[in-house]
C-alpha cells in the first residue's frame, strides 16, 4: 500500500486585532470564513513583553456550543467562571473548557516579567454535543507527556504520539494537538486520518514542507493524505493540529456557536433574559 504524503493546501498569515477589553493578538484562524477549517473555528497567538498590552484582560463574558483550549508559553492567566471554578493557568499549563450549554467566565492575564505569550484554540462542537453540560479541564504542565526522539521534542496536549496519549481522554471529539520543536535538519513526520483537518503555525523560525519555505507567524494547511511530514533547516517550534471535520452548518456569532441562526438568536434572548445558564451548580457572578 502506498501511503500519500500531506500537500500544501495554503498557506495562512495571522493578523493582529484587539480582543477582549483591549488585548493586542494575532489572530490565525477566524479572520474570515476562508480562515476557518472544520472543525477548528478559531487560533489566536497573544504575547507582549508590555503588560499594557494584555492587562486588561478577558473581562466575564458568554460561550456556548463550542470548547476553548488555552495553552501557556509564559506567563500567568487568572480563570474564574460561573461554575465556580477558579484558578492560575500557569507557564506551560492547558485549560480545556467544554462550553456546552453555556458557561461565562473571564481570563485576566497577570502582569509578567518578560515575554508573555500563549494561545487560545477554538473547536467546534457537534450538533448533539452543543447543549451538554459544561466542564472545566485545568492541565497542569506536569501533566503533560513529552515524546523525544532524534532532536524532535512533542508535547502531547491532546491524542497520541507513538503509543504517549496526552492528558484528555474525553474529549468532546477527537483532535490531536501537539506542541513541535525541532532541531536544526531534523523532521517530524507524522500519521494522520486522510480525511482530517490538519495544520500547523509556525511559532519560532521556519520550517520547509515539500520544498517551500513557511515562515514564524504564519500557518501551513495541509490537504488530505496519510502522514504530514515537516522538516527544518535552523530548528523551529510550532503548534500541530488536526481533527475530522463536522461537515455540519455554522451560525456564529461573537462567543457563541450553533447550527442555525434560530439557535443562535435563542442563545442570545436568553443571555439577555438572564436564562443562559442551564447548569446546576450555576454561580451567580454578580454576586459572587
Amino acid at each position: 500500500m502506498n501511503f500519500l504524503p500531506r500537500q500544501i493546501q495554503r498557506v495562512l498569515d495571522c493578523r493582529f486585532t484587539l480582543e477582549g477589553a483591549g488585548v493586542k493578538l494575532k489572530r490565525v484562524l477566524g479572520n474570515d470564513e476562508n480562515s476557518t477549517l472544520d472543525p477548528f473555528l478559531l487560533l489566536d497567538h497573544f504575547g507582549s513583553e508590555d503588560p499594557r498590552d494584555y492587562l486588561k484582560g478577558f473581562p466575564w463574558h458568554p460561550h456556548r456550543g463550542m470548547e476553548t483550549v488555552t495553552y501557556m508559553w509564559t506567563g500567568e492567566v487568572e480563570h474564574g467562571d460561573s461554575m465556580g471554578n477558579k484558578g492560575i493557568i500557569k507557564s506551560g499549563d492547558v485549560q480545556w473548557m467544554t462550553a456546552g450549554s453555556g458557561i461565562i467566565h473571564q481570563e485576566m492575564p497577570q502582569k509578567y516579567d518578560g515575554l508573555m505569550q500563549g494561545f487560545q484554540l477554538w473547536v467546534n462542537l457537534p450538533a448533539v454535543k452543543k447543549m451538554v453540560e459544561p466542564k472545566y479541564r485545568g492541565i497542569l504542565r506536569e501533566q503533560i507527556p513529552m515524546v523525544q526522539k532524534d532532536g524532535v521534542k512533542i508535547k502531547v496536549i491532546a491524542g497520541k504520539v507513538d503509543g504517549t496519549r496526552g492528558p484528555v481522554s474525553d474529549l468532546a471529539i477527537d483532535i490531536e494537538y501537539f506542541d513541535v520543536k525541532l532541531a536544526s535538519g531534523k523532521t517530524f513526520e507524522h500519521t494522520t486520518t486522510k480525511e482530517d483537518t490538519v495544520f500547523a503555525y509556525i511559532v519560532d523560525g521556519s520550517v520547509e514542507v515539500h520544498n517551500k519555505t513557511i515562515m514564524q507567524g504564519h500557518c501551513v494547511v495541509f490537504g488530505e493524505g496519510d502522514f504530514a511530514k515537516i522538516s527544518s533547516r535552523n530548528g523551529a517550534r510550532f503548534l500541530f493540529v488536526s481533527g475530522e471535520p463536522l461537515n455540519e452548518p455554522v451560525a456564529w456569532r461573537g462567543p457563541i456557536v450553533m447550527n442555525t441562526q434560530e439557535e443562535l438568536d435563542r442563545a442570545y434572548e436568553e443571555l439577555e433574559a438572564g436564562v443562559f445558564i442551564k447548569t446546576k451548580n450555576y454561580l451567580d457572578i454578580n454576586r459572587n
